[in-house]
């Protein structure tokens, strides 16, 4: 029989049968916490002796979760989520949630952990409104959630980086809680909402940068920065060891000494679009070098020594890069990373082919793991 996520008791049921019912209501599924039973005759004793019965814990524990114990929960944290939107009105939501969406993401932003506090609260309020969304106190609070919910999705989908999931799963816990409650037009897309043209992620042109410099909502922008910064890093260097590590680790320090309040929101917002450029003109400067992704990457391994640059130059560095990558494609096997002889068998051919070209020896070591530690992150994509 199918599962269902409320069931209303009204004849006596006890043992196996008893279980049967209730395991068609408390399956808990990523979008399902918990069910709902709508106990009318009474059977509290029953369900503990067929708990003492049929469950390996032997009917200790609490076996099922109060509306009133998860009503009191959702209160508290709607409390919580009140506080924070302390000096930021939003009580027009009712009839102008698109307008105030992004004015109150952008306070909450501001706030001290604010990004997590509002997430962290929000699904503690998903989880007890989906178990005492039937209370008439609860449905009272069921377009404000709504609110905070769709304030979440679109933070959420500002700030984080995309993942290989479907639209339904993204949305479906607040298409869970707002069952309708909301305007009809949703979570309107949140580069419109802050006056933005939809930008290609692929391209951080000068003029949407520029836009995002006058962007009002100051706290939003760093946000938004951070995103298609971490987009683009994934996307273009994914496995470019060099400058994936290069440019995360250089966001992360920005954002740590954003986050630890040592630098102001403007401070932050030019240091990222300073960094967006610089990105960009390093991958321009590398598409101009006429070589195809993964002899960019290992060019990027060689060239990571100031001094190589200097004393052999770019076309050196690329026949270098070139060979190494033909070479390792066809000598590396599916398990070589955990094989210490095919590893040494592969150091051995690096190392050899920078001799050839007279690659600095004094950084030659260095030089060897840096490329092999690029070959482990294409080997996946070689043994396609």
């Amino acid at each position: 029989a199918p599962c269902c996520h409320t069931m209303y008791v009204d004849k006596p049921m006890k043992g196996h049968n008893l279980m049967q019912a209730i395991a068609r209501v408390n399956r808990v599924f990523k979008n399902k916490p918990g069910g709902l039973v709508v106990d009318y005759i009474g059977i509290a004793n029953e369900l503990k002796a067929a708990l003492k019965t049929y469950t390996e814990a032997k009917g200790k524990g609490d076996p099922t979760h109060n509306a009133a114990e998860a009503l009191a929960v959702l209160l508290e944290k709607m409390d919580i989520v009140r506080g924070m939107m302390h000096g930021c009105d939003y009580s027009g939501f009712e009839t102008k949630a698109s307008a105030l969406l992004v004015p109150c993401a952008n306070h909450l932003l501001g706030l001290m952990d604010g990004k997590q506090r509002l997430l962290d609260t929000m699904v503690a309020v998903a989880k007890a409104y989906s178990l005492c969304g039937t209370l008439e106190e609860a449905a009272t609070l069921r377009k404000e959630i709504a609110f905070f919910s769709a304030i979440k999705a679109a933070i959420t989908k500002f700030t984080t980086v995309d993942k290989k999931r479907s639209t339904e799963e993204k949305n479906s816990a607040l298409k869970r809680i707002l069952d309708n409650a909301i305007v009809a037009d949703g979570v309107a897309d949140i580069f419109a909402l802050a006056g933005l043209d939809k930008p290609n992620i692929g391209l951080l042109s000068d003029e949407f940068l520029e836009d995002v410099r006058q962007m009002e909502s100051r706290n939003l922008a760093v946000e938004l920065l951070e995103k298609l910064l971490r987009d683009e890093i994934k996307a273009r260097a994914r496995n470019n060891v060099v400058q994936e590590k290069r440019y995360g680790d250089r966001l992360l320090e920005t954002l740590r000494k954003y986050h630890n309040r040592a630098i102001e929101t403007a401070q932050v917002i030019e240091e990222l679009i300073q960094m967006a450029k610089e990105f960009q003109a390093v991958l321009e400067r590398e598409a101009a070098l006429g070589l195809g992704q993964d002899e960019i990457a290992f060019y990027d391994a060689l060239a990571n020594n100031e001094s190589a640059v200097r004393e052999l130059g770019d076309d050196i560095l690329k026949k270098i890069a070139i060979e190494i990558t033909e070479k390792l494609r066809a000598s590396t096997t599916v398990d070589w990373q955990v094989r210490e002889s095919v590893r040494a068998r592969l150091r051995i051919l690096v190392r050899r082919c920078l001799q050839k070209w007279k690659y600095p020896p004094d950084q030659q070591a260095d030089a060897v793991e840096l490329v092999l530690k690029q070959a482990e992150s294409l080997s996946d994509e070689w043994s396609k």
